[in-house]
């Protein structure tokens, strides 16, 4: 039953270039069409995307399909397709993880799909599918809470060093003095924190107290900029 999986469909690799039926080629081309929209249709769970980049991963399974059963057993084709792909390479944008994950996705099961192995591409789909969606659905890999940024207005005159201390013992975990900027003419001062609250505390509470140390001028407090999730 596994010698089954690991079988290819074209025979000897080595000559399954010159040796492919058009049967053979439409059995890999459907394969790699179907397995391709179960990987779009995966990477589009819980993710934010664009239609170009979804139809993009749907299609490039049987693209490297076709490319690998052109070139398989020439070794110079092989040499020039990557010279193609390393140009294709520097023509891309930047994507998340993600995104990158799912193109080297595509990219294998067209590598499969294309030397004939479909039984292999088909278990190897379902798996990396399953996993994906278990760990999106999951709280694996995630914070238990998320920093946050801190803005705090105090006026000029306001020894503030050390007055916020107190109220932050109590209701963060971790706190840092990022930037201190004036505004209004220099009546005004903005301090930055990075915070990270603890678990249970609430956010209203600690802005209830922290107005009454800054004369109810402004406060704010939001997520902190995350960098792009990228390889």
């Amino acid at each position: 039953m596994l010698d089954y999986v690991f079988t290819s469909i074209l025979g000897s690799t080595e000559s399954a270039a010159a040796g492919v039926t058009s049967g053979d080629y439409f059995l890999c081309t459907i394969a790699s069409i179907l397995l391709g929209l179960i990987v779009a249709v995966v990477y589009m769970y819980r993710n934010s995307y664009s239609k170009s980049f979804v139809v993009t991963i749907a299609l490039l399974p049987v693209i490297v399909q076709m490319v690998i059963m052109l070139v398989n057993g020439n070794i110079g084709a092989g040499v020039a397709v990557m010279g193609v792909f390393n140009l294709v390479r520097f023509r891309s944008i930047p994507g998340s993880a993600k995104d990158i994950a799912s193109v080297f996705l595509s990219m294998a099961i067209g590598l499969a799909t294309g030397m004939g192995f479909l039984s292999l591409a088909i278990v190897f789909t379902i798996i990396v599918s399953i996993l994906n969606i278990v760990f999106s659905r999951t709280s694996f890999g995630k914070k238990p809470m998320p920093p946050k940024v801190l803005s705090i207005t105090v006026p000029e005159d306001l020894e503030f060093e050390g007055m916020f201390d107190e109220v932050f013992t109590r209701y963060t975990e971790e706190n840092e003095l990022t930037s201190v900027q004036t505004s209004n003419m220099g009546a005004l001062y903005q301090l930055k924190y990075n915070i990270q609250m603890k678990e249970g505390e609430s956010e209203k509470a600690m802005i209830d107290e922290l107005r009454c140390l800054n004369g109810n001028l402004k406060i704010s407090c939001g997520l902190a900029p995350i960098a792009k999730e990228v390889l």
